[in-house]
């Protein structure tokens, strides 16, 4: 009997501490699902997100009896790894501008590593996936690059739109989120972000959310009195926030339009027709922010691989190409230098104009 007891103890002390961590914000457990306008979607089948082509999240070697299994032996071979060069022995260069200072006047960029960065177009400012307060539980999950971690929430100036591509932590993240709430005027995202961002404290007229090939006005929402256009477009990715069930939310790039002027945001996603649909429904585009780094042979088809980073690029023939995805965490098993290397050589083979720019450099485009 006081064996029983003990192990009903300990079985509630795990059960009670399980939900106390899952109860923080962050995961986003408790939030009410707009389920009828996901549902409603052309993208949504079989109970989830659907990407355009067949996407097994796993190829290569990686086998199990579900994507639970498969991601746990990949979990274990990746903290197994002792052989790749993944983390800079030395801290990476980057420059702590002062952003609030940064002209409206002319468009320009600034990059806060890995996939998060803010720019100018048209005399507004657009952040995009901003990961800036390593806080837990994310902060357990991404290790910064020694240099890399030189910005906070409070550097940032007020934000005309903000941008989130999907819901990995390693792009929408809630201390961050949280702390720039007040600074952001408007928030573009997918289907089922809004969600997280409601419960987050985000005010139901600040977010637009949208569907695949939706596009939103600002101007003529008159919401503002600016000129810019979003186009949400897809990305071949997948979402999901714990090991629970996946897609659930959708995951997308986007285009930004104001005047002339056109920037593509890629997100996150493996290679396929879009970029070449992208250049064809769009024409000249200025500048395209594209993913290039985390891959790897065993999930190439929902990241860019070196090999089909060029070929994104050579569809999309935007004017100037800046990779991001790189340089602040260690995700997958190649070196942490490889993605700066892979993307240089292909601008030297092909002509191409890329802006390389450290970590907080002003760079104009």
């Amino acid at each position: 009997m006081r064996i029983s007891l003990i192990i009903l103890g300990i079985i509630l002390l795990v059960t009670g501490t399980g939900l106390v961590i899952l109860s923080h914000p962050a995961f986003g457990l408790w939030r009410h699902h707009s389920l009828e306008r996901i549902q409603a979607s052309p993208n949504w089948r079989e109970g989830m997100f659907q990407n355009q082509e067949p996407t097994p999240q796993f190829t290569g070697d990686i086998h199990g009896k579900d994507a639970k299994h498969r991601t746990f032996k990949m979990l274990k071979r990746f903290l197994s790894d002792k052989d790749t060069i993944r983390i800079p022995s030395t801290p990476i260069e980057a420059v702590k501008t002062d952003l609030r200072a940064l002209p409206t006047d002319e468009d320009w960029l600034v990059w806060f590593g890995h996939s998060s960065y803010l720019f100018c177009l048209n005399g507004k400012r657009v952040l995009v996936d901003p990961v800036l307060q390593p806080e837990w539980p994310s902060s357990v999950m991404l290790k910064a690059f020694p240099g890399t971690d030189i910005y906070r929430p409070n550097d940032l100036p007020e934000i005309d739109v903000l941008v989130i591509t999907h819901e990995h932590w390693d792009h929408m993240d809630y201390a961050t989120l949280r702390d720039i709430r007040t600074k952001v005027q408007h928030v573009v995202c997918p289907l089922g972000i809004a969600d997280y961002l409601r419960y987050w404290g985000y005010a139901e007229e600040q977010i637009v959310e949208l569907d695949w090939y939706d596009s939103f006005d600002i101007e003529r929402s008159g919401l503002s009195t600016f000129d810019l256009y979003v186009t949400c477009l897809p990305s071949r990715h997948f979402s999901n926030r714990l090991l629970g069930k996946r897609n659930q939310t959708l995951w997308a790039s986007f285009m930004i339009e104001s005047g002339d002027r056109k920037v593509y945001i890629g997100g996150d996603g493996g290679y396929d027709k879009r970029f070449k649909e992208v250049h064809e429904n769009f024409g000249s585009i200025d500048l395209a922010f594209l993913e290039n780094g985390q891959y790897n042979t065993n999930w190439k088809y929902i990241h860019t691989m070196p090999e089909d980073l060029e070929k994104a690029i050579l569809d999309l023939q935007a004017k100037q190409i800046f990779t991001v995805h790189h340089d602040k965490y260690s995700l997958a098993m190649h070196p942490w230098y490889e993605p700066d290397s892979v993307a240089q050589n292909i601008a030297a083979r092909h002509n191409i104009h890329l802006l390389d720019a450290s970590i907080g450099e002003m760079v104009k485009y």
